[in-house]
């Protein structure tokens, strides 16, 4: 059974930082991508960041470069993901997902967490 168990979510300060983990269960995870998503009360979901677990590759969105960093650890079938310099647009519930790497490269992020409420005050 795949389980995405997200955590480090809270409460903080408008300049401050915050590291999600997503800690990941059930499949091979090196042939997995593990995206971040978020979604805000009243906005669409999303994606913020995400890590080929194969070869490491990244991905940020533009509201995030350069204040947000993806990391694995292959190890610990874990996902970090450092945010800096929060702001209030960056408050909503983060999902972080798990996709197979296809052939072609393309993931489809099918298996996903509860989701961690992170809440940036002003």
């Amino acid at each position: 059974e795949v389980q995405l168990v997200e955590s480090g979510g809270g409460l903080v300060q408008a300049g401050g930082s915050l590291r999600l983990s997503c800690a990941a269960s059930g499949f091979t995870f090196d042939a997995y991508a593990i995206g971040w998503f978020r979604q805000a009360p009243g906005k669409k979901r999303e994606g913020v960041s995400s890590i080929s677990n194969r070869d490491g590759d990244t991905y940020y969105a533009d509201s995030v470069r350069g204040r947000a960093t993806i990391s694995g650890d292959n190890a610990k079938n874990t996902v970090y993901l450092q945010m800096n310099n929060l702001n209030a647009e960056d408050t909503a519930v983060y999902y972080c997902a798990a996709g197979a790497i296809r052939s072609s490269g393309r993931v489809s992020f099918d298996y996903w967490g509860q989701g961690t409420q992170v809440t940036v005050s002003s």
